[in-house]
């Protein structure tokens, strides 16, 4: 079993090479792998490992970073290690918004118990500020989506709202809609709420019974979705698009293994087309034989 931990923290950070690599070598020694972030406003992370080896690597990089505490952290588990292998990546922002988090104000972080209540208002906006893919595979019932393949270009969907609507913004872990809050309150917004921990900090802690969730939670790791109680999803991840789909998408007649999916099918050409089925040929007759094609690892 490993565990996997995701967290992050909006501080200002020097030194990004020399970090970097500190961090790199240290994941490497740890067996730990995932994605971290790093940024001169803060870092952003997933990583997975097991139980022992996380916690050293977790209180290394508050050493490294001089962190008492993270903004916001969650723990779930995995059967198999969700990652391939470690990246730490430099950026120039850990949310890509077009500005660096040089300072934040007072965020009305809202429990995941106390909000049912506050999305059921009428008046409130409930708005999903993840990828138009993650909407799909799963949702809070009345949230709306800005439909927005590249987060940079979301000020301009928030600079359209009205500043007197309350809004109940959320995302996977809540890193996107923090910043994006602290955007709302400069812009003058008063009346903006972000659901503490996200969708896997709700799922984790609201009863089934109890939740206005709809669908799954899209993951960028290899569980690719989440239910309640964090345990792994029914979704799988295409090779043609590296799109979720669904047990209903492998149905369709548009579906084939390796290859598309009903989101790619009629885009991808017959070269394509071929590539992938060749592919997807060479990955079956290693299973046969037993041993790892190179594709196996990347279109797990």
């Amino acid at each position: 079993m490993f565990q996997v931990f995701g967290f992050y923290k909006f501080a200002k950070i020097k030194s990004l090479k020399k970090n970097k690599l500190l961090i790199h070598n240290f994941l490497i020694k740890k067996n730990i792998r995932g994605t971290i972030i790093i940024a001169n406003e803060g870092i952003n992370a997933t990583i997975s490992g097991k139980v022992i080896d996380l916690k050293s690597t977790i209180s290394k990089i508050k050493e490294i970073f001089d962190f008492k505490k993270f903004d916001s952290e969650n723990t779930s588990k995995s059967k198999f290690q969700p990652f391939h292998k470690p990246k730490v990546k430099i950026k120039k922002e850990v949310v890509p918004m077009g500005f660096t988090l040089t300072s934040k104000k007072k965020i009305n972080y809202i429990d995941p118990k106390k909000w049912n209540k506050l999305i059921n208002d009428k008046k409130t906006l409930v708005l999903d500020s993840r990828k138009p893919f993650e909407f799909k595979v799963g949702t809070f019932k009345k949230s709306v989506n800005p439909d927005i393949d590249n987060f940079r270009e979301f000020p301009k969907y928030l600079n359209k709202l009205k500043k007197t609507k309350p809004i109940a913004m959320f995302c996977t872990g809540g890193i996107r809609c923090e910043k994006a809050s602290v955007y709302l309150e400069k812009k003058g917004f008063k009346n903006v709420y972000q659901l503490k921990g996200g969708i896997l900090n709700y799922l984790k802690n609201v009863n089934k019974k109890e939740s206005l969730w709809n669908g799954e939670c899209f993951v960028f790791d290899n569980r690719i979705s989440l239910k309640h109680g964090l345990v792994t999803g029914t979704y799988s991840m295409c090779s043609g698009c590296r799109k979720p789909i669904s047990l209903k998408d492998k149905k369709s007649n548009k579906y084939e293994e390796g290859i598309s999916c009903p989101n790619c099918h009629d885009s991808l050409t017959k070269v394509q087309k071929d590539r992938f089925r060749m592919r997807q040929r060479q990955i079956n007759l290693a299973k046969k034989t037993g041993s790892k094609h190179k594709f196996q690892k990347e279109f797990k």
